[in-house]
């Protein structure tokens, strides 16, 4: 069951300090490329992963999850939920610890995977929203 409590969450952003942006762009006025940024300023080591990049936001840019070679604590999906069941599958392989559908991004089915691997779940939230709202 995706984690919906309030005090988990604040938990997971309180020990998360590496995410990667799954779907980052770079164009400023997408939301990914707007939470990426929020996320920096808030004092994370954040990963954009999306494969039609080299950087983002002065940030080195991969093609995918297991092309990182880092820690990686939240993997947060800006992606079609029809593409979550590879980037699943991707955060499983690299150990990540939580893996963040953002709002509209629903997948129960990938989901259910990703738990019965161990990752935490939150999903059809906004990170920043979140974060805003629990963090400050």
């Amino acid at each position: 069951m995706p984690i919906e409590d309030d005090k988990k969450i604040k938990e997971i952003f309180s020990t998360a300090k590496t995410i990667a942006v799954v779907g980052a762009s770079n164009k400023p006025l997408r939301d990914s490329h707007r939470i990426l940024q929020y996320l920096k300023r808030e004092g994370y080591n954040v990963i954009p992963v999306n494969p039609m990049y080299t950087e983002i936001d002065s940030e080195k840019c991969y093609p995918h999850l297991t092309s990182i070679g880092k820690t990686i604590d939240i993997v947060d999906v800006f992606r079609n939920p029809d593409a979550v069941d590879e980037i699943v599958a991707e955060a499983i392989a690299v150990k990540a610890k939580t893996i963040w559908l953002q709002l509209g991004v629903v997948n129960a089915a990938a989901a259910r995977k990703a738990e019965n691997a161990g990752l935490q779940v939150v999903m059809d939230h906004c990170i920043a929203i979140d974060h805003s709202r629990l963090m400050r």
